[in-house]
């Protein structure tokens, strides 16, 4: 198994811009940790950028203090920026060539936001037949009001969770996942 961990839109938009990422607590600390794991075990490292086009952008828009990675993300090892425009990180981007280039079977997902494009990025990578590890308090979203309705950011992320291991990913905490990449570490000897 070649893992790489995808750090998936972890941008200043949720801390200090309009869409601040309130569950689960301690989803940050948590991608943090993955990142410092990962990077210790030399399993690749690729940032994912949101970008909107458009000059008019409420959200992500390039140039902007929001549209950042988040600065403690960048002082730590990466392989990789991989910018996107959509909510899937293969959509018109080169994740999956770079994926097939490096021999890569498995990605983890960690980021921001559990039901837009960590799920949605999970969903192709299961398509493009990659096994997923989607780390259940290393991503994380907020509260949501709309047309449809509203629901809780626990409400959210949970249900999306659960969907997710119904089919797509094996979805496990930070420290399960760091557990069974030593153990899949040491049984390759």
């Amino acid at each position: 198994m070649k893992r790489a961990l995808l750090v998936i839109d972890v941008q200043n938009e949720y801390f200090t811009g309009k869409l601040p990422v309130t569950y689960p607590e301690g989803s940050f600390e948590n991608i943090i940790k993955v990142i410092d794991f990962a990077n210790e075990n030399n399993i690749p490292v690729l940032l994912i950028q949101h970008t909107n086009p458009g000059k008019d952008s409420a959200t992500f828009k390039k140039g902007a203090d929001e549209h950042k990675i988040h600065e403690e993300v960048l002082k730590r090892g990466y392989d990789k920026i991989i910018e996107k425009n959509l909510p899937g990180s293969f959509t018109g981007t080169e994740l999956e060539p770079w994926i097939k280039e490096n021999d890569i079977d498995t990605i983890v997902i960690s980021g921001y936001m559990t039901q837009m494009c960590c799920d949605t990025t999970a969903r192709q990578a299961m398509h493009f037949g990659l096994n997923v590890e989607f780390l259940s308090d290393a991503t994380g979203t907020l509260d949501i009001s709309n047309s449809a309705g509203e629901i809780s950011a626990e409400e959210l992320h949970n249900a999306i969770l659960i969907t997710q291991s119904m089919r797509f990913s094996e979805v496990m905490s930070t420290e399960e996942w760091i557990k069974t990449a030593v153990k899949y570490k040491y049984d390759e000897f």
